[in-house]
């Protein structure tokens, strides 16, 4: 597979880059720095269309009925860290039925066995007694998200490699049948690599309350971050501690200013700043890199009407791109019956 950094030279021209999000609710800290800040940097390089992807997220088991605000409130987060509707096309994945089209296509050049090697797959099916033909098919809708939009880039975490790939082979398959058409998106590896939870272990996750809402107040900031785990060998304030393994450490250096970086790490390893002390801070970076977040979402919740109009216009933007690459793929593959009769 072939990566991309991050960076791209000014002078470049401006590659096409699709980047989902499921409609989770309110937006943590993992999906701010794993995705969503990545999202803000890459509007000025990179032609981007974000998607909020719903069909995906019928699989788990939230309820239905809470589906649509749950949307509202993803799209909420996503504006407010400053995804700007003027510099990329924001639009929810259900409100564009081309990719659902797409996806049935691509259904006829992907190879059971490839879905079926999946590690996901693997290890989410083990969660079925029965097992939904929607949990195999989900990467290849992945694909259909991608490649509608004839993507060139597709920022990815570990965990999707695989998928990307996946992607890319299902271009290459539909390509050697129909004509070079698809092209093989790139991988855009992120800055940071993969972000653990405040406990340490596991990747931050709502659910498993090792996180913290970027909507969050002070009071609600330092109630999460104060359970975070850090070194484990250091037991009295005054212990030398050991920033290297300490994961409050390492979550300082993706928010907490530069300059206080080598003062934090110096104090921790002479044990003249105590791990309390430590998370302070970073409770403190947080809510500084959090505030203008939550001025701006307590703006849009009071106006849901301008999110609503975003995501229409969004939706419009994205159905006019993709509504041309499915009629090319239906001409392709001889679905034009119409103009034959």
């Amino acid at each position: 597979m072939n990566e991309t950094s991050e960076k791209t030279g000014k002078g470049a021209a401006r590659k096409r880059v699709l980047s989902g999000i499921q409609p989770t609710g309110e937006v943590h800290l993992g999906n701010y720095l794993g995705a969503l800040r990545q999202w803000v940097h890459m509007q000025d390089r990179y032609e981007c269309f974000y998607s909020i992807v719903d069909l995906h997220a019928i699989l788990g088991e939230d309820e239905p009925a809470s589906l649509p605000a749950r949307t509202l409130d993803m799209a909420i987060s996503v504006l407010a860290v400053g995804v700007d509707p003027e510099r990329c096309t924001l639009f929810v994945q259900s409100d564009v039925p081309e990719h659902v089209e797409l996806a049935w296509l691509f259904n006829t050049v992907a190879p059971v066995g490839d879905l079926e090697r999946m590690t996901q797959y693997k290890d989410k099916s083990k969660r079925y007694d029965s097992i939904p033909v929607g949990l195999l098919n989900y990467p290849v809708l992945q694909a259909a998200d991608i490649l509608i939009y004839r993507a060139d880039a597709v920022p990815v975490g570990d965990d999707q490699r695989q998928h990307l790939e996946l992607t890319r082979d299902i271009a290459r398959k539909w390509n050697a049948r129909y004509g070079e058409y698809f092209p093989e998106p790139d991988a855009i590896i992120p800055e940071v690599g993969r972000i653990k939870g405040l406990d340490g272990e596991t990747k931050m996750s709502k659910s498993l309350g090792n996180t913290v809402s970027i909507l969050a107040d002070e009071d609600g900031v330092w109630e999460s971050v104060r359970r975070a785990v850090t070194d484990p060998q250091r037991v009295r304030r005054d212990d030398p501690g050991r920033p290297e393994v300490c994961n409050v450490f390492s979550l300082h250096k993706l928010v907490t200013d530069a300059s206080l970086i080598s003062d934090i790490e110096e104090q921790c390893k002479a044990g003249t700043r105590g791990c309390v002390d430590c998370k302070r801070i970073f409770a403190d970076s947080l809510v500084r890199e959090f505030a203008p977040f939550r001025e701006r979402a307590e703006h849009l919740r009071a106006h849901p009407e301008e999110v609503r109009g975003v995501l229409e216009a969004g939706a419009d933007r994205a159905h006019e791109v993709a509504r041309e690459t499915l009629g090319e793929a239906r001409a392709r593959m001889g679905i034009k019956w119409r103009s034959t009769l």
